[in-house]
């Protein structure tokens, strides 16, 4: 079956599996903030729409400078993108050919992107149900590769790796010559998040990706960036297309930067309804990974085939992500972002009416 490779854009899903959409569905397949976009950008939405008559600043100066001053890092180590997505198709240009390892399972963005680019690729598959980092396993395929991908905290499981064992991880890396691409498109969904920013200037072999889609809940206007050593961000915006990052995109940037408590009411928010549903699907049987940000791992054990559970949630109008793209889940699982208290309750619902359909 043709599975769509991403979440969001329901219709597609329903046509892979041949199921007709109901008129009202709640889409569990994207992962973004349930809050929404911070209502200072919505506020000031009209301030910055006549931006929309110039070209975007092709270096992104005004951002780049406000991500600096946050991250405590030189401006030159930063370079602006369209999304996540952007920067790993841009980085895998920079290894065009070259071997690369990615730690699974993992966003399904880098394999497609290094396949477009030529490159070896090997994996390193991470076991349920905690998918742990053990750095004694994944040491010795280093010295066979020229880069790493890991994801942390990890997509699709919501896994955090320690900090020691990550930044092991980066110093072992450097002691065999390969560089490591981090992605952190979800640490701004952590409380307790220790950044490795202030490791690049030590680790000239590290390149971190940041999104900024995700915690402010605007995937529509596509903005993320990455951190690295001013030469590898200089080789790589070579290859960067001029304006790829639209003048509202910039503007928003700059609106989301200014709200810390934004950030805060966000994490304690998704962290409540993350403990419900735990304590719901505990309670109800359901296995679950052990995630620490907006989304997570779920699975009926009663069964080996996840598809009747799948198929039982979509007609309901309940529109989970599909696994059945990374490697080591191979649609055991089925992945859900955590929404409004409303539809996670909606979603309980559904699930108890699975686990006891004549109650």
């Amino acid at each position: 079956m043709d599975w769509p490779s991403h979440g969001s854009n329901p219709k597609y899903l329903y046509e892979a599996i041949d199921l007709r959409m109901p008129e009202e569905i709640i889409d569990f397949s994207a992962n973004i903030n349930p809050l929404g976009p911070p209502s200072e950008l919505k506020d000031k939405w009209k301030d910055i729409f006549h931006r929309i008559i110039d070209y975007p600043d092709p270096h992104a100066t005004s951002l780049r400078k406000g991500i600096a001053e946050v991250e405590q890092v030189d401006p030159q180590s930063i370079l602006i993108g369209n999304g996540g997505a952007e920067l790993i198709s841009l980085i895998t240009r920079l290894l065009a050919g070259k071997d690369v390892l990615i730690v699974q399972p993992a966003f399904s963005e880098y394999e497609k992107s290094c396949h477009v680019n030529g490159c070896n690729i090997s994996y390193h598959q991470l076991e349920d149900p905690l998918w742990q980092l053990d750095i004694d396993r994944l040491q010795p395929k280093l010295e066979e590769v020229d880069a790493v991908f890991l994801c942390n905290p990890n997509n699709p499981t919501g896994v955090q790796y320690r900090f020691e064992m990550v930044l092991a991880l980066i110093d072992a890396c450097k002691r065999s010559q390969c560089r490591i691409i981090l992605d952190e498109a979800f640490y701004d969904m952590l409380e307790d998040y220790r950044t490795f920013i202030p490791y690049i200037e030590k680790f000239e072999n590290l390149i971190i990706i940041r999104s900024m889609t995700k915690m402010y809940a605007v995937p529509g206007l596509r903005l993320g960036y990455m951190v690295a050593h001013p030469e590898i961000i200089r080789r790589v915006g070579r290859f960067q297309t001029h304006w790829s990052v639209n003048s509202l995109a910039l503007a928003a940037g700059e609106i989301c930067l200014q709200n810390a408590s934004f950030l805060h009411e966000s994490r304690q928010y998704i962290n409540e309804e993350r403990r419900k549903l735990f304590a719901f699907f505990t309670k109800e049987g359901y296995r679950f990974s052990p995630s620490k940000v907006n989304f997570y791992l779920l699975r009926d054990p009663d069964s080996d085939d996840q598809l009747p559970l799948f198929r039982h949630l979509l007609e309901q109008g309940i529109v989970p992500r599909h696994t059945f793209n990374f490697s080591g889940l191979d649609g055991k699982w089925l992945r859900f972002a955590i929404k409004s208290s409303y539809e996670n309750n909606e979603l309980s619902k559904v699930l108890k009416k699975w686990k006891r359909p004549h109650t």
